[in-house]
């Protein structure tokens, strides 16, 4: 199996952060997003992954190469077309069955049965109390997938599907995707893989709509906090050190060479490496590596690297090399 993974959206809700770090490389309770998809493919047979890069797609490749043995392929989609042209990138070089695991999705989806699907392909969905903003999945009793209505208006149904698709017809799903652009089938300027998909069902493919309990979103600040609360939720903790006359309120997850002196940390936070704290109450935050907090109150944040933190805050949201310094005698920041 080949597994395509497009990262080359901007990440547009996600600044001021990603104007200097590729949204798949944030980290969350520990590690990047992209590695909790990576983990879970090493769990399969890979015969390699293609990486759709773009915007800082120099990143991605960096810490991919570094950090796994994957055979890889990275490929530059220079017009941002939307996903079904992502995806289209990779077609000379896709030959057999293909996963498309789109890097915002962290689930608990069991890939390990992918093979064993009777159908033609799966499509993983999840109930979603804001259906308007993905494809709607219309299964029959059987499990089949019927159609799919991307970003419907008041739909009938909310089961989403959540971005991690299989094929066993590499070639038909290409056909299709190129129907699509030939006809200029587009929704706001994009073409998208759903409508693609449609056309594979109307000639005959089964995708078999494969629920899963878990489904966190990585793609703007509130749902990063919220799969950062998961993640905490279902990690190991490690043995800390660097802790200094300080309260750790778990769950709470502190990376390697953190200092923290007389502050309170947690519920919720993910603290990256070499980062410093001090005089602070933290709370339902992320913060990036080597950043540096002080006298401040935090919730509901994201702190990025190398980034000063100091004074009395409640929220912030601080992209990297940033400072932000209030005192009783400054009045500007």
């Amino acid at each position: 199996m080949q597994v395509i993974i497009p990262t080359a959206g901007k990440g547009t809700r996600l600044r001021p952060h990603t104007h200097t770090r590729a949204k798949p490389l944030f980290h969350v309770a520990g590690k990047p997003v992209l590695a909790y998809i990576l983990d879970e493919l090493k769990k399969v047979k890979v015969s390699e992954v293609i990486f759709i890069v773009g915007y800082l797609g120099d990143q991605i490749e960096e810490y991919v190469k570094k950090n796994y043995n994957f055979k890889t392929r990275f490929i530059i989609q220079k017009e941002l077309k939307g996903q079904a042209h992502a995806i289209k990138l990779a077609e000379e070089y896709i030959k057999e069955d293909v996963a498309i695991w789109f890097v915002d999705t962290i689930s608990d989806a069991n890939i390990k049965k992918l093979k064993k699907t009777k159908g033609d392909g799966v499509i993983y969905v999840k109930e979603h109390e804001d259906p308007e903003r993905f494809g709607i999945v219309f299964p029959n009793k059987k499990g089949v997938v019927e159609k799919i209505i991307e970003k419907p208006k008041n739909p009938p149904s909310n089961l989403a599907n959540i971005g991690l698709y299989y094929t066993k017809d590499y070639k038909l799903m290409f056909e299709c995707i190129n129907e699509l652009i030939r006809r200029d089938v587009q929704l706001k300027g994009e073409f998208y893989l759903m409508d693609a998909f449609n056309i594979m069902i109307k000639r005959g493919t089964k995708f078999i709509a494969e629920t899963v309990n878990v489904w966190e979103d990585c793609g703007k600040p509130e749902t990063l906090l919220a799969t950062n609360r998961y993640l905490l939720k279902n990690k190991k903790q490690k043995k800390r050190n660097g802790l200094n006359k300080s309260l750790i309120i778990e769950p709470v997850f502190i990376e390697e060479g953190v200092k923290v002196e007389n502050s309170i940390i947690g519920p919720y936070v993910s603290v990256a490496k070499n980062a410093k704290i001090k005089n602070s109450i933290v709370k339902n935050s992320i913060i990036g590596k080597s950043s540096v907090v002080e006298d401040a109150q935090l919730k509901e944040s994201l702190i990025a690297a190398f980034a000063k933190v100091k004074g009395a805050y409640k929220q912030l949201n601080v992209g990297e090399d940033s400072q932000i310094i209030l005192g009783k005698d400054e009045n500007n920041s």
